[in-house]
């Protein structure tokens, strides 16, 4: 205890050098001048991409994601102040930091994520001291996979480790997805934090959100034995969730089903459009009924690995996403109308919308055909070609070997 409290002394910044720990770090926590680092701990969050289930998890529905092969580390270190230091080399060399009484609107921006896992830990009776943290990434910032969950609970099982909490892992997602809505303000549901902590390799999770607390199935997704690969699809088009237009869908929810006196809009059946008169609120329940049975669907598809209805379903959420839900946009349109003539079995925008990423579900032997095809589609409509690359079910939140 005694070493931890010496090198967690606050440093100058010339004192500063390259951690030892990776490579993947540069020159932003103090060296230890002997012996071996074996205070620090390291854990990693995956991102996630959700199959189907979109705008669901808040209104009580079943989603279906899955955690991906790219995520966010974290390095950290107990200090024997009251002040966590946060440095990160995503994005270019930053660092912030803030105090451990820090409350909602103290902290904003990307670091406000990892504030508000200190502060839901101290508001659940875990008092926690202060840390060095040291974050890396290679999750897109604003694309639609879970980038800010990952950071939050490779931070949250950083901190549940090295500090002996014992917290589950249900349990930690359910805490770090407090953090976001009541200390960040992103009134979002909680399939993405789940997601991320409890992510199975090979598996998607079938995640139950009108449960309490939500229940999790895993899902085995084997598309490769059939020769086929999930693409996913950046555009570039950046979006947040607190822009306003996220929280004005779920209100716009929350009004049709208390119109409907339900106590979530995915408990609506097949007739409920009919007692509503509002264009706006008929189109957002037909969405969420029609996706409701997409995604119970899709995991029976998946379980009989009948992929050609399983890439329909994805195509289908896609149009409801975009003419009922209205969240998706010029260039995701572009993205999905792309892969599907390129020779993908079905593809939809995934996240929350405005923006961010498409998937697509491919043949092997046509994922360079399908990334060709919708760079050319793209430049051709004089905008940057995305970025593609092949996810992979994996696994989520966990600790990493070594220092």
């Amino acid at each position: 205890v005694a070493e931890v409290k010496r090198i967690g002394r606050r440093l100058d910044p010339g004192q500063y050098a390259r951690f030892a720990g990776g490579a993947g770090h540069r020159g932003i926590l103090p060296v230890r001048q002997t012996g071996q680092m074996t205070d620090i701990c390291r854990w990693a969050a995956p991102g996630r991409v959700n199959l189907i289930g979109e705008h669901l998890d808040y209104n009580g529905g079943p989603v279906l994601p899955m955690a991906i092969d790219k995520g966010t580390t974290v390095k950290a270190r107990i200090r024997d102040d009251d002040r966590v230091h946060v440095w990160t080399t995503h994005g270019g060399n930053q660092h912030t930091d803030f105090g451990l009484d820090a409350m909602p609107g103290d902290v904003d921006g990307w670091a406000a994520y990892v504030a508000g896992v200190f502060w839901v830990l101290r508001e659940s009776g875990h008092p926690v001291p202060a840390f060095d943290l040291v974050v890396d990434s290679d999750l897109p910032a604003g694309a639609g996979l879970s980038s800010s969950a990952a950071l939050q609970c490779a931070v949250g099982g950083a901190i549940n480790d090295a500090c002996a909490l014992r917290i589950e892992p249900l349990h930690l997602a359910l805490l770090m997805h407090r953090a976001e809505t009541d200390f960040v303000g992103v009134p979002s549901g909680s399939m993405d934090q789940i997601a991320v902590v409890c992510g199975q390799a090979g598996n998607a999770l079938f995640i139950n959100g009108g449960a309490t607390p939500p229940s999790i199935e895993p899902v085995p997704v084997d598309w490769t034995a059939a020769d086929l690969e999930l693409v996913v699809i950046d555009t570039g088009v950046k979006r947040g969730l607190n822009d306003g237009r996220y929280a004005q869908r779920r209100t716009e929810c929350e009004e049709a089903a208390e119109l409907l006196d339900l106590p979530s809009l995915a408990a609506a059946g097949p007739d409920a459009v009919l007692r509503i008169d509002d264009a706006t609120l008929k189109a957002r329940t037909r969405h969420v009924i029609t996706e409701t049975a997409r995604t119970r669907g899709a995991r029976r598809a998946i379980m009989a690995h009948n992929w050609k209805q399983f890439g329909a379903m994805l195509t289908a959420s896609h149009e409801s996403l975009r003419d009922d839900f209205q969240v998706s946009c010029m260039e995701l349109d572009l993205a999905v109308d792309s892969a599907i003539a390129a020779g993908a079995l079905g593809a939809r925008m995934t996240g929350a919308g405005f923006g961010g990423c498409a998937i697509a579900l491919i043949p092997v032997h046509q994922t360079g055909h399908l990334i060709e095809s919708v760079s050319a589609t793209f430049e051709h409509t004089q905008r940057s070609a995305p970025h593609c690359f092949v996810a992979r079910p994996s696994e989520g939140m966990h600790r990493l070997s070594g220092n």
